[in-house]
């Protein structure tokens, strides 16, 4: 744990080798990348944290500041403390404060991984408006849904990013934690509509990346995250056959693989395969989704 003087930040280290943090999305903490973790077994010094208002982390934002400034300082904290030049991994809203903070670029970083971040606003800034009005929809109908009482109106973003009946398929505990920050969750998606962001901004991302989602995912999430791949400049692409948005529980394989495989190659300064990681094992080239 940090003591900042903003409140406290979950932080937990790990393990020996290069150093990689490990940024969760929303209504998780840092115990979420445990299979990750441990499918790499002792080959990285693995530091995660939680985002804000999630497990230890104390919340910094208000409803009328959302701006995703709070979560990039308290991250910037983590990478500090973590020494660097660090390797970045971020999934889903983890994964777009991860690029704010290679994007505002006050720490070192190593290289750059993004899990299925919702930027949400590269699809609007890309004339992506189909993509676009589904993130807004959904959000529209679950904020509508929590405002008027349902106390599990997040369903319907989990669904949304997992398929249908996705929540209900998880165990009481993890729904539990999903309804119980259901109003940090909303501050999430705030606070990311709020950050703009352009495919041609993204070129000032120096660092070696690496950008992933699941073959099965929404095609507004893939469509999103294929924007971001195009526009990192030094970026290799990975589509996960079977998986969604979940994926850092259920490839846990196939995600450590994959990012185990980008720490190396920018560890070593071997080229990084542009691949689509298949359940069963095997890989084919890559393309840009345009789903």
């Amino acid at each position: 744990m940090i003591a900042d003087e903003r409140g406290r930040i979950d932080y937990d280290a790990s393990g020996a080798g290069p150093t990689v943090v490990l940024v969760p999305g929303s209504c998780s903490t840092g115990a979420a990348w445990r299979p990750v973790i441990a499918a790499w077994g002792n080959r990285f010094r693995c530091v995660t944290t939680s985002l804000l208002g999630y497990g230890g982390t104390a919340e910094r934002r208000t409803a009328s500041d959302t701006a995703i400034r709070h979560e990039v300082d308290a991250l910037e904290t983590v990478i500090r403390k973590a020494g660097g030049p660090v390797h970045l991994v971020g999934h889903s809203f983890g994964g777009l404060v991860a690029v704010a903070v290679a994007l505002r670029n006050r720490v070192p970083l190593a290289s750059l991984a993004v899990l299925e971040a919702p930027a949400a606003d590269l699809l609007r800034s890309a004339g992506e408006h189909r993509h676009y009005r589904a993130f807004r929809l959904m959000t529209e109908r679950y904020f509508t849904a929590y405002a008027n009482g349902d106390a599990e109106a997040i369903a319907t973003m989990i669904d949304f990013y997992g398929g249908a009946s996705t929540f209900a398929s998880w165990p009481p505990r993890v729904r539990a934690y999903a309804v119980e920050t259901t109003a940090v969750n909303i501050l999430d998606w705030q606070s990311g509509f709020g950050f703009p962001m352009t495919v041609a901004a993204l070129a000032a991302i120096a660092v070696p990346a690496l950008v992933v989602w699941g073959g099965d995912s929404h095609p507004a999430v893939r469509r999103a995250n294929a924007l971001l791949a195009d526009g990192l400049p030094r970026a290799a692409r990975a589509e996960i056959d079977g998986a969604a948005h979940f994926m850092i529980a259920t490839h846990a394989d196939e995600v450590s693989r994959l990012v185990g495989r980008h720490v190396h190659a920018a560890e070593t300064g071997e080229r990084s395969l542009r691949v689509v990681a298949l359940s069963a094992g095997t890989e084919r080239p890559a393309t840009s989704s345009q789903a």
